[in-house]
Parts: C-alpha cells; sequence; structure tokens
C-alpha cells in the first residue's frame, strides 16, 4: 500500500512538473526558430539552432541598457521594501496593542485590493506630483509590496525571542540599533524569501512600468519587448528570444539564494 502510495505520488509530481516545465520548453525551442517554421510547428524541435534571434533581439532591445534600468528598479525597490517592511513586521510584532493588530490587519486586507481597481487614480495623483519615471515607480513598488512583506516578517519574528531586544536595550542600545545590529541580521533568511518573492514580480511587471514610465530612457525589459508586437505584424521569435533573455537573470538570482529559502522553511517549521 505504500509503495502504491509513493509511484501515485512520484506520477503525480511528475505531471506536475511537466505542466509547470511546459510553456518554459515552448518559449526557448522557438526563440531558436525562424519565423516561419515558429508558424509551422510550435512544439517541435528547430531544424537548426538559429542565433541570430538572439543577437538581433539583444540590439533591437538595447539589452544592456533596459537590463541596468530594470536592474536599478529592482534593486533599489527590494531594498526598501526589506528595510520598511523588516521595521514594520519588528514594531507591529513586538507591541501588542489594539491599533497595532488593527495596522496589521489593515496590511493584510490591502492584499485582497486587486491593482486594477486603484491604478487610473493612483496614476493621476502620481501624475500631479510630476513623480513618475524611475522615483514614482520605486515608491509604488514599496506600497504594493509591503503587505505580504510585512505578513512574512511578523509570522517570521514571532519565532524571534523579545529578551533579545530587552538585552540589546539593557546594553545600551536604542531602537534603530537593536533594529540593525540585532534583529535584521536574524531576519536574513525570511529576507531572502521576500527578495525572491518580489524580484520576480518587479523584473517581469509590465502594466505598471507601462503606466508610469513615460521616457523611453528609462523603459524596462517587459516594456522594450513589447516592440516586438506591432499592429501589422507580430515577431515571436525575436520575442521568445528576448523573453529568454529576461528570465536568466532571475533564475540566477534564485539558485543563488536557494538555500536561504529553504533554511527559512526548515527554521519556520522547527520553531
Amino acid at each position: 500500500m505504500r509503495k502504491r502510495k509513493k509511484i501515485v505520488l512520484a506520477f503525480t509530481g511528475f505531471i506536475l512538473a511537466v505542466l509547470y516545465l511546459f510553456p518554459f520548453y515552448i518559449m526557448l525551442v522557438n526563440s531558436f526558430k525562424t519565423k516561419r517554421q515558429l508558424f509551422l510547428d510550435i512544439l517541435g524541435l528547430p531544424d537548426s539552432f538559429n542565433f541570430d534571434n538572439y543577437v538581433l533581439a539583444w540590439k533591437r532591445l538595447d539589452y544592456l541598457k533596459v537590463f541596468l534600468n530594470s536592474l536599478i528598479i529592482t534593486v533599489v525597490s527590494i531594498a526598501i521594501i526589506l528595510i520598511f517592511s523588516s521595521m514594520a513586521g519588528w514594531m507591529l510584532e513586538r507591541t501588542k496593542t489594539k491599533l497595532s493588530n488593527f495596522i496589521f490587519f489593515f496590511f493584510i486586507a490591502a492584499m485582497l485590493i486587486p491593482f486594477q481597481s486603484v491604478m487610473l487614480p493612483l496614476i493621476r495623483i502620481m501624475g500631479k506630483l510630476n513623480f513618475l519615471n524611475m522615483p514614482g515607480i520605486i515608491f509604488m513598488y514599496l506600497g504594493f509590496g509591503s503587505s505580504l512583506s510585512i505578513f512574512l516578517y511578523h509570522g517570521f519574528l514571532k519565532t524571534v525571542p523579545k529578551s533579545l531586544d530587552e538585552a540589546a536595550i539593557i546594553d545600551g542600545c536604542n531602537c534603530l540599533q537593536t533594529y540593525w545590529y540585532i534583529i535584521f541580521p536574524i531576519l536574513k533568511p525570511i529576507s531572502i524569501t521576500v527578495a525572491i518573492l518580489n524580484s520576480a514580480w518587479i523584473w517581469n511587471d509590465y502594466l505598471l512600468p507601462s503606466l508610469v514610465i513615460n521616457r523611453e530612457a528609462t523603459h524596462t525589459i517587459p516594456l522594450r519587448i513589447f516592440f516586438f508586437f506591432g499592429e501589422y505584424t507580430k515577431q515571436w521569435n525575436l520575442a521568445m528570444a528576448g523573453l529568454v533573455l529576461a528570465i536568466i537573470p532571475v533564475i540566477v538570482f534564485y539558485f543563488l539564494s536557494q538555500k536561504y529559502i529553504i533554511k527559512s522553511f526548515v527554521e519556520g517549521s522547527i520553531k
């Protein structure tokens, strides 16, 4: 019975893995095809691996420039989200009052509000403040990314003894020093998890940059890839190559920080 159960679980896992990886397969194999080959056979392997798509996509995207724009927006947004969300999560967890509970549940409720319902009023207000392009989009990412981040930090901080805060205060640390030198280093595993979750979303986001960024010099990779889809023609082969170039940095970042994600889940389950 146990062996049969393992076989069923293994088969189910294999099917789910195939379903999950299938879009990546479609994107990868079609990135090496010519436009004619792509329309003739989407699922099959290319007749020959055509790297010209990557060369053309690199040039038309102006990849290094848009990569730098995406990198600056993502890194700065993640850094601000980590600092402000961990501060908020720490204070909300340590302060046991009705007001702190209300503020925490207010952040949780904000996770249920779809972005589409607030995007037009938000853009109108930010436009009047002349706060668009990079500074504006970073500020908006802080607002939209804080709710989930605070929720994760709040849950992790329940496993951190309050005696550490008290010991730091006895040793002469003020509130900011206690956070920076004692609490924030302990939050490294969950901070990596928060960074992964937010970086994948921010790096691949198209809708908010399309509304906020109005200068070509500050375009991100998703915005520039959209140029492959014109009114009269769609260059799917170049778009596939561009998408492969776009996801490589996220995959590299994930594999470099994978051990910290696993560590955070293991520590949370043990504690």
